[in-house]
């Protein structure tokens, strides 16, 4: 995969050096030589992944770091610090900062690039979530991947040693809830429990953790939990595998409690945010074809199931039938009741017009007071039964409004079955041609439109 780096060394051979390895292997790469230059390139290149050096004079990479994260702008691309620094104070200090991983210098190739590969992917699919978040019809979700630190998660550990599990649960951050899984079965039906995190030893030799961690990504209900695996600090080849096969971060043994629990929160945080990214999204594809008032679909998603509904009749499927309703006297309920009854009784139609629907047939409302039922499979006559049904529903009863007050409602229905060859704009045509004729006609009654071949 191919991407854009941004490499920050105030040594320039060091910049070099890091340049041609990750141009070798096709990056793109552009640099910066201190803190604040780095900060101003990332956010004007927006690079896909940031090698920042620790020690630099001014602005070392822990301030550096933290500043990127705290801008709206920059606080999605992954960091990777590059040290000459191995202590456990370090490492925990740039995880506090924001930091996604650590590359300690000298620097293997191998375990380079298995690095970059994985942060690369995760952020392909948070950029892809992102963009069509921002795209869709809810978009302005803030982004903010630092907040809610401490929200409740549920977090799943699995190795064949009791004590290490116990070990690694003390560790775990506050409101976490732990569940201690000791063989690989039980952690597949513990991770699809609603699980946040999956914490998995790979150095027990009782089972193989890799195999377990590519059951994870496989299965469609767990393929966005994030796994932190545990192995050998020795064990470069099962650290790169487990990375390859979508291992989101790993810690080296023996493992140290704080920087577990930094780690935790990363990885925590991050699927937060891609959580509410995919809620939000989906909230915004519900809008984009949904009424908000009613509840019913709106016109654009109705128009486009209908045309594929005359498509298929086109084609020599099943017939398709519409109902065109418009309730009447609808601006005298408002001006007499207020808009706040008005409001009142479309929704209160809109549950009367489902609930008389077979499961195939979809309801929308077509605009202001008038409603329209796609029947596909239905010809006239069983499309005019549906319809008078709708009537009866709406007058039978009067609408109860706030105040405990009802108000009389009846609904004109003009019905049409399609044409074979006909076009939506002239299907809706002769609907509403048969819906003005139950207007003219005294209005709450249902007139079908003459299906003769034109």
């Amino acid at each position: 995969m191919s991407a854009r780096i941004l490499v920050v060394d105030d040594q320039a051979a060091n910049v070099r050096l890091l340049e041609a390895r990750l141009q070798a292997e096709y990056f793109d790469v552009c640099t910066a030589t201190n803190g604040q230059e780095a900060i101003t390139v990332a956010k004007a290149e927006q690079p896909d992944l940031i090698l920042l050096d620790v020690m630099m004079p001014l602005m070392d990479g822990y301030e550096t770091c933290s500043r990127l994260k705290d801008d709206p702008a920059t606080r999605h691309i992954p960091v990777v610090m590059v040290t000459a620094l191995d202590q456990r104070e370090d490492r925990i200090r740039g995880l506090e900062a924001g930091a996604d991983d650590f590359l300690t210098k000298p620097i293997d190739d191998v375990t380079m690039f298995a690095r970059v590969r994985s942060l690369l992917r995760l952020k392909a699919v948070l950029d892809e979530l992102r963009y069509r978040e921002s795209s869709s019809a809810m978009s302005g979700l803030s982004g903010d991947i630092q907040d809610d630190v401490d929200s409740a998660s549920r977090v799943v550990i699995v190795s064949a040693d009791p004590r290490a599990t116990a070990r690694y649960a003390g560790a775990m951050p506050a409101r976490v809830t732990v569940r201690e899984v000791h063989e690989p079965g039980e952690a597949i039906a513990a991770a699809r429990d609603r699980a946040d995190l999956l914490i998995v030893d790979l150095t027990s030799a009782e089972y193989d953790g890799l195999r377990l961690c590519a059951r994870v990504r496989s299965d469609a209900a767990t393929r966005q939990l994030p796994i932190l695996a545990i192995v050998r600090p020795d064990d470069v080849q099962h650290a790169v595998r487990a990375l390859d096969l979508g291992v989101n971060d790993i810690i080296h043994r023996p493992v140290d409690a704080g920087e577990l629990a930094a780690r935790s929160r990363t990885q925590l945080r991050r699927k937060r945010y891609a959580d509410r990214l995919r809620s939000h999204l989906d909230e915004g594809m519900e809008l984009a074809v949904t009424d908000p008032l009613t509840g019913l679909h709106n016109r654009r998603y109705i128009s486009s199931r209908l045309r594929q509904a005359i498509d298929s009749a086109n084609n020599g499927g099943a017939p398709v039938s519409l109902l065109l309703a418009d309730i009447d006297h609808f601006k005298s309920i408002n001006d007499t009741h207020g808009h706040e009854a008005g409001d009142s009784v479309l929704r209160d139609f809109a549950a009367r017009l489902l609930t008389g629907l077979r499961a195939l047939d979809l309801a929308a409302r077509y605009g202001g007071e008038e409603f329209v039922v796609v029947m596909p499979g239905a010809g006239m006559a069983e499309a005019q039964i549906a319809a008078e049904r709708l009537r009866s529903s709406v007058a039978g009863s009067g609408f109860a409004l706030r105040d405990g007050s009802r108000v009389p409602v009846t609904v004109s229905i003009g019905v049409a079955q399609a044409r074979r060859g006909e076009s939506l704009d002239g299907l809706l045509r002769r609907a509403d041609e048969a819906l003005y004729a139950a207007k003219n006609a005294g209005r709450n009654q249902v007139q079908a439109a003459d299906n003769a071949a034109a």
